[in-house]
């Protein structure tokens, strides 16, 4: 964990004078959006006021209530319908707020309690607070009328993150003028530099739900560039103090459950182990946070899939630690398949062994184990942003003490300076990962993977158009035989026989490449929005160590276009219509995929929304270097796509919705279709829920069935799949108090496959079916599968007192496989799930938030 005190100093450093003037420039106090007048500032708080949802406080009767609220949504500075006022005090310790929503229906305030961070369709109020005051990052505290707490992170002035947390208090409450939202926000879970008289940007932002209105102060426009830079700076926060940030949560976790032997007999056993998170102010807007043998046994499962394709499965990140603040170590990579996250993808920490298949048995571990992490998160006064990660991952042993995943660090170095106001910025990242690799890992993992990278924007045109760019190099080491299944993998190929643009050299110990990108938006003025991106990347560019990328060897150009009214147009509220258009190709030219779309959404008056949306692929002749996993590369037909859903109006107490896809290819070999249909529910203000259905059939004509060697020649095979896949997803949340809440999650999934008409690539080129296929006979018939599997968490969960958290978790897991079915229904395969031994895991975790 070396860089973390090395990235300190080179932000301790001086810079160039253009640099280190006040960066902003902005004025010090924002005038009424009617009258131009400064509105009311902030007032000292001689004594803090109780947040119980009142306004009956000495302080709350001194400050002058801000007035000036304009409507957004559905129309863009519009007319409120209700009255809002909102009032904001401070101390040395606290900021406080209070907002008073009138409405002449009291009974009508949608008021839907749910657990912390829970974001069903409510009457609310969201705070934003740019303590910073640079007009593009920022924090937001949400209170619903129920009394359901959230907050959240704004990063690059509009990507939001609320993951991120903070120990707060709100209150609210229903009364005969409508309702209150009171909040007292600590001053130490803010970021900022203790000027004398510190500028924060505010927001206030207020939704009536029952009408679908939202009004802001100041006014928010959404067909302005931005979100935090259209905050008022807000002047009158004096002499605060530079806070004392030192917060330290100690846990301890007991376990019982399956921990089946190595030969996968089943079996229960006990695990205790305890741990902690650390959280510390390094500066006064430098955070360090630290976590010491992490526990995430409360995180919800992963989804259930069966990937049959070449690339692999992407999943979301969904534990706290790297949850929080990942804004800034965003450095994404524009893709194709809509899941590459680029330099930095999370999940490789703490990742399955990647060996277990190897060396590995049913007692090995299912994931390695994170020994420590630390994070420094922060925003310095001349504009810099910094982020570090580093964290170690312990040694896993399978079979006979062999190592399924060697121990590693992962470091990862983020920095992003403002320019001009915000309105320019030049970025830089740097990651490592450092493998101990030994005797079984050496010949097949990397030891050694770096990446970095520059980016930068410039915001022109009256801040309506961006123009962006991205330069990002890698490079790998190891030993020649993991450099070269490090070539033959997936992501590059290097061992096609008709790719002549790459060299696959067996001898190498290291490898290297790099990509470009750049991208021109438009996005503000108007109503249209667009993007023009193109980009390049190289055959040898490798991320896969701690960042993700499923393919190199890649270059391509994308365009967009949104057209979205600010205004209710006939029959709707609001809407969008996009227009999308793409094509890319490996680096030697040959075409992989093109194609467009039209798609649009729209909320009608009813509240109900419909969506709707055609297109075409491979309009152009295109191919797929992939499919093979190999071999020679494959024709791709052209295919025609459409889709349709519709949603039910969120406000009442069952809220219906149905959507659709269908697409076939053009020479009628090949078809899938799917229908999905669920409700959202909600009974009185504490329990709701939602139940969802997925059921899809899909027929492809040439579906990879495997590579073998039959006297000498290689034989590249594909078969036609008949595939049914279906799911049941249920979420039933009951909230007994803000603080005390029951959470369920329950998700049967089942695929099942019937494969005919093996066949082995002859002339992969060929348009026509019978000339890019023979048949293939030399193994047989081509069986099929059934797959299932049921994941569920229960989870209670009790903040006894603020930040301090008490779990009570029951995980099951039941999984299904035959690989050689013959029954292909997917009843059977449901039969298949439940009458599988359950996997039950029981655990408690308790937490305990010390901070000052």
């Amino acid at each position: 964990m070396l860089l973390v005190p090395l990235l300190l100093q080179i932000a301790a450093a001086p810079l160039p004078q253009s640099l280190t003037g006040e960066p902003h420039g902005y004025p010090t106090s924002a005038p009424s959006v009617v009258t131009g007048k400064a509105a009311p500032g902030p007032v000292f708080a001689p004594r803090a006021p109780k947040i119980d949802g009142r306004d009956d406080d000495e302080i709350w009767q001194t400050v002058d209530p801000i007035t000036r609220f304009r409507q957004f949504d559905p129309t863009e500075d519009g007319e409120p319908t209700f009255r809002t006022e909102a009032r904001i005090a401070y101390d040395t310790r606290n900021l406080y707020v209070l907002v008073r929503n009138y409405d002449p229906r009291p009974d009508s305030i949608l008021a839907v309690l749910q657990r912390r961070d829970g974001m069903s369709l409510s009457d609310d109020v969201v705070i934003g607070i740019d303590s910073y005051n640079d007009k593009r990052t920022g924090y937001m505290f949400r209170l619903s009328a129920a009394g359901t707490m959230a907050d959240g992170y704004v990063f690059n002035d509009g990507e939001e993150d609320w993951g991120w947390n903070a120990v707060w208090e709100g209150s609210s409450r229903v009364d005969s003028l409508g309702w209150i939202a009171e909040f007292r926000v600590p001053l130490s879970q803010l970021r900022y530099v203790p000027r004398g008289d510190n500028t924060f940007g505010i927001l206030v932002m207020r939704r009536v739900a029952r009408t679908g209105e939202r009004t802001a102060y100041p006014l928010f426009r959404r067909s302005r560039t931005g979100h935090v830079s259209q905050w008022a700076a807000t002047s009158g926060f004096s002499a605060l103090p530079a806070p004392r940030r030192m917060e330290i949560m100690p846990y301890t976790v007991g376990r019982y459950g399956a921990s089946p032997r190595g030969d996968g007999t089943p079996r229960n056993a006990a695990k205790a182990q305890a741990g902690a998170d650390v959280k510390l102010g390094l500066t006064s807007n430098v955070t360090l946070d630290a976590a010491v043998n992490p526990d995430f046994g409360q995180v919800e499962a992963d989804p259930g899939v069966l990937n049959l394709s070449a690339f692999e499965q992407f999943f979301a990140e969904r534990r706290p630690f790297f949850l929080e603040g990942s804004g800034i170590f965003r450095y994404d990579i524009d893709c194709n398949d809509g899941s590459c996250t680029g330099l930095f993808y999370s999940r490789r920490i703490g990742r399955t062994p990647q060996l277990r298949g190897r060396y590995g048995d049913a007692a090995s571990p299912l994931q390695s184990q994170i020994v420590g992490a630390a994070k420094v998160t922060g925003r310095l006064k001349n504009g810099l942003s910094i982020g570090v990660i580093d964290a170690v991952t312990n040694r896993e042993q399978g079979t006979l003490q062999r190592t399924i995943e060697p121990q590693t660090n992962y470091a990862v170095v983020r920095l992003q300076q403002d320019l001009a106001g915000g309105n320019s910025g030049v970025g830089f990242m740097l990651t490592n990962t450092a493998r101990q690799t030994d005797q079984w890992t050496r010949d097949v993992l990397r030891n050694t993977a770096w990446t970095g990278g520059l980016d930068a924007r410039h915001r022109f045109a009256g801040n309506r158009w961006q123009l962006s760019g991205q330069l990002a190099g890698s490079r790998v080491g190891g030993t020649a035989a993991a450099i070269a299944a490090t070539q033959r993998s997936l992501v590059h190929l290097y061992q096609r026989g008709d790719a002549e643009h790459l060299s696959y050299d067996s001898t190498r110990t290291t490898m290297s490449g790099w990509m470009a990108q750049g991208s021109l938006n438009k996005q503000g003025g108007g109503i249209t929005r667009m993007n023009v991106s193109t980009w390049y990347i190289a055959p040898g560019f490798e991320i896969n160590d701690v960042g993700f990328r499923t393919r190199s060897d890649e270059m391509g150009a994308s365009a967009w276009m949104g057209i979205r009214p600010v205004k209710p147009i006939g029959i709707f509220r609001q809407g969008q219509l996009n227009l999308n258009g793409w094509g890319f190709a490996n680096t030697s030219g040959m075409l992989l995929g093109n194609g467009g779309n039209v798609n649009g959404w729209g909320e009608l008056k009813s509240f109900w929304s419909v969506n709707a949306g055609v297109g075409v692929n491979n309009v152009v002749r295109s191919f797929s270097d992939r499919d093979a996993r190999g071999g020679p590369a494959l024709f791709v037909p052209q295919r025609l796509n459409t889709w349709a859903g519709i949603s039910g109006d969120r406000r009442r107490s069952v809220s219906p919705q149905i959507n659709a896809f269908a697409g076939r290819r053009f020479d009628g070999l090949g078809s899938n279709w799917q229908v999905g249909g669920g409700a959202q529910l909600r009974v009185g203000s504490q329990f709701n829920g939602s139940v969802n259905l997925s059921y899809s059939r899909n027929i492809d004509d040439q579906q990879w069935y495997g590579n073998f060697v039959d006297a000498g020649v290689p034989a590249y095979t594909f078969a036609r799949l008949y595939q049914s896949t279906s799911s049941v997803t249920m979420r039933l949340n009951y909230t007994v108090t803000p603080t005390l809440s029951v959470e369920s999650y329950v998700q049967p999934f089942v695929s099942t496959g019937r494969y005919t008409d093996w066949r082995a690539i002859d002339n992969g080129a060929a348009e026509d079916r019978d000339e890019r296929f023979r048949p293939y006979t030399a193994r047989g018939t081509p069986a099929g599968f059934r797959f299932g599997q049921l994941r569920t968490n229960n989870v209670v969960r009790w903040e006894y007192r603020p930040g301090s958290v008490l779990f009570f978790v029951w995980a099951q897991g039941r999984d299904a496989y035959d690989g050689n079915a013959e029954r292909f229904d997917v009843t059977r395969g449901y039969s298949d799930v439940f009458s599988r031994r359950p996997e039950n895991v029981f655990l408690i975790k308790a937490s305990y938030w010390l901070g000052r």
